[in-house]
């Protein structure tokens, strides 16, 4: 009987375990995002009716509250369409297998586009440029132009100065390279984002993908990370804080991983590493 009962409530602190982790995983994707406001709400009003139902023992509306909500559960598929397309799009993105098809020149990618853009910030020259991570930003490209260069200071400078004709819209850099300029990004419509077209274009891109965008401001010279539909600005100690977020979206792949459990290694390393990179983050911003 002991047995029964220890073996019923190890089943049910599994299954507990298991649905706080999903709601955990869910409000920790949404936060911050124009979703996260809408989902709260949703859960709020969903637990009052349902404690209301119950605590006056209204059999017939609870009965007509499960109905409804089953059909507002699709709904919900239509509110959140752009974090369920985002989530889905990260994770099959995530090759299993991370193989080393990188060239040797591409290691030294995020200090050359780290002195880019102190070089246009320096210049009060405006710049946007997206580093894709896991989700493909293929689609972007489409009314961009294709030049698959190699990254240096001089092109980034050659392109964003105006009035060339490459110089409005955004740059993709994927594998170390610069994959296509004078790319269209999706504009956030967060109320909070009181700023310019670029830094919305900048925001929009990093609520719909998982890249790192960095915007140069051609008004105050300040450089301007999104990522996780997040707008951080910095004045101050720029170049380190610009540096250890491209290390962060470009990480050094150059080893190659000859067993499941080294990929497994340094996949716990790198999501490590994140995290430890977001944490030390929101520490400055707190100090400050």
């Amino acid at each position: 009987m002991l047995d029964g009962l220890l073996e019923i409530g190890v089943t049910d602190a599994i299954q507990i375990l298991i649905l706080y982790l999903c709601i955990y995983g869910v409000l920790r994707f949404v936060r911050g995002t124009r979703s996260a406001q809408v989902l709260m709400g949703v859960g709020i009003l969903v637990l009052i009716f349902l404690g209301f139902t119950h605590l006056f023992h209204f059999d017939v509306l609870a009965r007509i509250s499960y109905y409804v909500l089953g059909g507002f559960a699709l709904s919900m598929v239509i509110i959140f369409q752009h974090e369920i397309r985002r989530a889905l799009a990260l994770m099959g993105g995530q090759a299993l297998v991370m193989g080393s098809n990188n060239s040797q020149e591409q290691f030294h990618v995020p200090e050359l586009l780290c002195q880019s853009l102190l070089e246009l910030s320096a210049r009060r020259i405006g710049a946007l440029v997206a580093v894709e991570r896991g989700i493909s930003l293929v689609g972007y490209e489409e009314a961009g132009i294709p030049l698959h260069a190699l990254v240096s200071r001089e092109l980034f400078l050659s392109i964003f100065t105006p009035p060339q004709p490459l110089h409005d819209g955004g740059c993709i850099i994927r594998n170390g390279r610069l994959a296509a300029s004078r790319c269209l990004f999706p504009l956030s419509n967060h109320p909070d984002f009181l700023c310019g077209t670029r830094h919305r274009a900048a925001a929009g891109l990093s609520e719909e993908t998982d890249a790192v965008v960095f915007v140069v401001s051609e008004e105050t010279g300040s450089i301007s990370v999104a990522y996780n539909g997040k707008l951080n600005r910095y004045t101050e100690n720029a170049q380190r804080k610009i540096l250890r977020w491209l290390r962060f979206a470009m990480p050094d792949q150059r080893t190659r991983h000859t067993s499941f459990s080294a990929w497994m290694k340094h996949r716990f390393v790198r999501q490590w590493n994140q995290f430890a990179h977001q944490v030390k983050e929101r520490s400055e911003h707190a100090s400050h």
